[in-house]
């Protein structure tokens, strides 16, 4: 079964994109946002990056089966 990249709400900041970055690479998610907050100070690319991926990526299925 092929790993696939979700926004994971447990832990997150703003939208889960930094857990699920970090989930998906096996790396502590401090460092994905410390990663995002570099790339935010550098002209801004870090805020239209993290905008995308809060909309492109989906949030994790199984957290809405109760």
């Amino acid at each position: 079964m092929a790993k696939k990249i979700y926004r994971i709400p447990e832990g997150k900041m703003i939208a889960g994109v930094c857990t699920g970055i970090a989930d998906y690479f096996d790396i502590d998610p401090t460092i994905v946002r410390l990663a995002w907050l570099v790339a935010f100070f550098c002209a801004g690319a870090g805020f239209f990056a993290y905008l995308i991926a809060a909309i492109i990526i989906p949030a994790r299925p199984d957290i809405y089966i109760q």
